[in-house]
């Protein structure tokens, strides 16, 4: 996987492990809210998945934020 690439699925990952976070939720309960299995979850925080735009809709949804917020560098 190109440099670029792996550099954008980790900062989806990171983002959503901060929300996460800031939310007080583990990654089970947010597998639970999302409808998402916890392994993808541990996958897609480590910025070793590449999530499909309907993984990341159920997360941002669990998450109660935009989508757009999963791909913010700031």
């Amino acid at each position: 996987m190109p440099r670029q690439e792996k550099k954008h699925l980790q900062l989806i990952g990171n983002n959503i492990r901060k929300k996460r976070d800031a939310k007080g939720i583990s990654q089970q309960e947010l597998a639970d809210n999302s409808d998402v299995a916890k392994s993808t979850i541990q996958r897609i925080e480590k910025g070793e998945m590449n999530p499909s735009v309907l993984t990341l809709i159920k997360i941002s949804t669990a998450l109660q934020i935009e989508v757009v917020e999963l791909l913010k560098s700031k």
